[in-house]
């Protein structure tokens, strides 16, 4: 087959070990699609998303581009690759009408844990059709959590995009904003009470009330706006 009728085949449940009259060929090193994701992500989580290029990843495998082209169809196909395999570690609850709400938080933190491993590796969810069979596993997870909560089919549907989109996003400005914080080009903007103290020095007749509320407005440990903002989004979905 052709690096897209593999990617195709990919796509499809398999009902056997390997396609009809594949031959593995036998090398020192065998170059699989499974091996290629683990070094991906081993670039990625040392060095970041935006370092992992298809020729990066060739040096990293001690093999040639046209090699890698063999198993991989793209960038593209890569980053489904990569998606397919954090979204695989996400274990996914028996739907439950009682605590769907739980249930799909619990889910996108999870989710959202998986992409922080790897420094802008969100990056490759975005815009990204959902193909691969362990995305497709999760996304049915998450629809099956949401109408179990009485949501709505078609809410159900755009809910799902809407928080793939935000912990995507999540996840991408944290790794741009480590980032910036690692080159030293805003180091002040980590830094709460700078952050504070700059608020509080605006002048008052032009911003009184980002003066007065500064606290309220530099405020927040870890993870908890992001557990506020997905609550936000759960309740609001649940409502509608």
């Amino acid at each position: 087959m052709n690096p897209k009728e593999r990617r195709a085949a990919r796509h499809q449940p398999s009902n056997s070990g390997a396609p009809d009259g594949a031959r593995p060929r036998r090398r020192r090193t065998p170059l699989t699609p499974d091996h290629i994701v683990d070094v991906a992500l081993k670039v990625v989580a040392a060095e970041g998303y935006e370092a992992l290029t298809m020729r990066r990843l060739a040096d990293a495998l001690d093999t040639g581009p046209a090699s890698l082209y063999a198993h991989v169809v793209n960038k593209a196909d890569l980053d489904e690759l990569l998606m397919g395999r954090l979204c695989g570690k996400l274990a996914l609850p028996v739907p439950d009408a009682a605590t769907w709400r739980d249930q799909i938080r619990g889910v996108c933190t999870d989710m959202r844990d998986q992409y922080l491993k790897y420094p802008g590796i969100s990056r490759a969810a975005l815009a990204m059709a959902p193909t691969d069979l362990e995305v497709l596993r999760v996304n049915e997870g998450m629809l099956a959590i949401l109408l179990a909560g009485g949501v709505e089919p078609q809410t159900a549907a755009w809910t799902i995009d809407a928080l793939f989109l935000y912990v995507a996003a999540y996840c991408l400005e944290a790794a741009i904003a480590r980032q910036r914080a690692v080159d030293g080009d805003a180091e002040w903007v980590h830094d709460r009470a700078e952050l504070h103290r700059r608020f509080s020095a605006l002048p008052e007749a032009t911003f009184p009330l980002t003066r007065r509320y500064a606290t309220e407005l530099t405020s927040g440990e870890g993870h908890e706006r992001f557990d506020f903002t997905l609550s936000l989004m759960v309740d609001g979905f649940a409502r509608r």
